[in-house]
């Protein structure tokens, strides 16, 4: 366990180091085609090299109801201002749906209700952010795989994209709302959740309200709040910035493993 742990942590510094790259006075490095080349090289490296080792279904380390952190601060946005989303908490979410489509064989449009009656996992694990901070916080939602399963994806879906509520930046082509995918691989991983509970109790909407991505082998920025959309997808090249999300657009790793 300790090699686990020492691992994770030379991850995460390596993480921060190298967004600390985007962040800083190298910005004009960064954004140059032969650097942007060599990082993504070395993205694809790290995460061969991560599931190479550790295999596909590792599990992140699980923690008890002892190891909860008193404190646990919010990541990114903490209240969406968009007019939709108001009025789905004005309401207690009961209107809202999570729309599931792209290449699917059953698109569905599920209610909050639809999701806490699905089986679920709880799950106690440590969110490492970008930033530097970490916090250990209990989560229970329905587990992703068996999301996709009732839907069932088409053979040429390669990823799954979160589509979320929260708009970062105005641009006029939607770029500045917050997105994320992730790969099959993670995608069914036993850990990734989408939950719907912290600490036993529905999420507050500071944390994500209704529903947020927990998958618990990459940084904090992976974890997508508030979400409202989840498709397949065979590429991810024509999604906005072409990247996968809404930080790696602007320069972060798609993958954040840890």
């Amino acid at each position: 366990m300790s090699r686990l742990i020492t691992r994770r942590r030379f991850l995460v510094g390596s993480a921060l180091t190298a967004s600390a790259m985007g962040l800083s006075g190298c910005d004009a490095l960064v954004e140059s085609d032969r650097t942007k080349s060599v990082l993504k090289i070395a993205e694809r490296f790290s995460m061969k090299t991560q599931r190479f080792l550790l295999g596909d279904a590792a599990l992140a380390r699980e923690f008890t109801e002892a190891d909860l952190s008193p404190v646990f601060r919010s990541n990114g946005t903490s209240m969406p201002d968009n007019p939709q989303y108001l009025d789905w908490m004005s309401r207690q979410f009961s209107t809202w749906r999570l729309d599931v489509g792209g290449l699917v064989e059953k698109p569905s449009q599920l209610s909050l209700a639809q999701l806490k009656a699905m089986p679920s996992r709880t799950q106690i694990t440590r969110h490492d952010c970008v930033e530097g901070w970490s916090a250990i916080g209990k989560w229970t939602g329905l587990p992703l795989g068996a999301l996709l399963q009732s839907v069932g994806l088409k053979p040429e879906a390669r990823y799954i994209v979160f589509h979320c509520a929260d708009e970062y930046e105005k641009t006029l082509d939607g770029s500045g709302w917050y997105y994320e995918s992730v790969d099959l691989v993670d995608a069914f991983h036993p850990q990734t959740i989408l939950a719907y509970s912290m600490n036993g109790r529905d999420l507050e909407v500071a944390h994500g309200a209704p529903l947020r991505l927990r998958v618990e082998r990459q940084l904090g920025y992976k974890q997508a709040k508030y979400l409202t959309r989840i498709e397949a997808v065979a590429d991810l090249g024509q999604l906005y910035g072409g990247n996968g999300g809404f930080w790696e657009d602007r320069g972060y790793e798609w993958y954040a493993g840890i």
